[in-house]
C-alpha cells in the first residue's frame, strides 16, 4: 500500500449508554476479554496488523486514562498523537473536522476512520486496498451478518403466521469504519457552518454522496461487536473475544 493512511480513533465521547460504567471508565478504556485489556488497545493492535500504525485518537472525556496508558503508542510499535475534542465542533463529525483543521492529516492521502466502541476481526487491508483500488472519495465497511436483536413476527390479518426470533437482516449494516480521502474532508466545513453537532454517517457521506462522489460499500461477514451500551456489554462473552481476536496478542 504505497499511499499514507492514518488511522483515525473517535474515542471522546462520555458513553452515556455505557452508565455506570462510564462515569470511571472512558468507554474505549472498558476491558474486555479474559485478558481484562481495553477495546481500544483491540483497536490499536488492529490497525498496526493491518499496516496502519500512524493512529490519531480524537479525545476528551476522561482523555487521561487514554494518555497514561498508551503514552506515544511506542509499547504497541505505533506512533499515537492526540487531538482534543473542540467544544465549538460537537459531534463525532465535528472531531474529525477539528483534527483535519489543525492539520493533522496532512501529508496523508486516506484517513481510516474508526468508531471507537466497536470490536472487529474485520480485514483493514483489504478494506483499504478496495478504496485505493477503486478511488473511491469514502468506502464504507456494511455487516452481512448482523441480527437484529428482537424477534419478528409476519402477520396475515391478525393472524401470526410465522415468528422468528432474532433474525438476520436483509440489507447491510453500518459498522462504524470508513476510509476517507483526505481531500474530501474539506466538506465537513460546509456541514460546520449550518450544523451545530455533525455526525459523520448521518450527515457527511450522505454529503458526499449528494455531490456525486464516489462512495463505495466494502461488504463484510466478519466478526464486528458494538459495545455502545451496558447490556451490550454485559452479553460479550470474554471467551469469544479470546478465539476471534486472540491473534491480535
Amino acid at each position: 500500500m504505497e499511499e499514507k493512511v492514518k488511522g483515525v480513533v473517535l474515542c471522546g465521547g462520555t458513553g452515556s449508554r455505557l452508565r455506570p460504567l462510564t462515569y470511571y471508565f472512558q468507554k474505549a478504556m472498558i476491558p474486555v476479554g479474559s485478558k481484562q485489556k481495553p477495546l481500544l488497545e483491540y483497536i490499536i493492535r488492529l490497525l498496526k496488523y493491518h499496516g496502519v500504525p500512524d493512529i490519531a485518537l480524537l479525545v476528551n472525556y476522561k482523555a487521561e486514562q487514554i494518555v497514561n496508558y498508551f503514552d506515544d503508542g511506542s509499547r504497541f510499535g505505533v506512533k499515537i498523537t492526540y487531538v482534543k475534542d473542540n467544544p465549538n465542533y460537537k459531534g463525532n463529525g465535528g472531531a474529525v473536522y477539528n483534527a483535519y483543521k489543525l492539520g493533522v492529516f496532512n501529508g496523508y492521502e486516506h484517513v481510516l476512520i474508526y468508531y471507537g466502541d466497536i470490536l472487529t476481526s474485520l480485514d483493514l487491508s483489504a478494506l483499504l486496498l478496495t478504496h485505493i483500488r477503486d478511488s473511491a472519495a469514502a468506502t464504507l465497511a456494511l455487516s452481512t451478518n448482523y441480527s437484529i436483536s428482537v424477534g419478528v413476527a409476519k402477520v396475515e390479518g391478525n393472524r401470526i403466521v410465522k415468528l422468528e426470533e432474532k433474525p438476520r437482516l436483509s440489507i447491510p449494516v453500518v459498522i462504524g469504519i470508513a476510509a476517507v480521502k483526505v481531500d474530501v474532508l474539506r466538506h465537513l466545513e460546509d456541514l460546520a457552518k449550518e450544523l451545530k453537532d455533525i455526525d459523520l454517517m448521518r450527515d457527511f457521506i450522505p454529503l458526499l454522496v449528494s455531490k456525486g462522489y464516489n462512495v463505495e460499500a466494502f461488504l463484510t461477514d466478519a466478526f464486528w461487536y458494538d459495545l455502545g451500551s451496558t447490556e451490550r456489554y454485559e452479553k460479550l462473552e470474554p471467551h469469544i473475544v479470546d478465539e476471534i481476536l486472540g491473534f491480535l496478542f
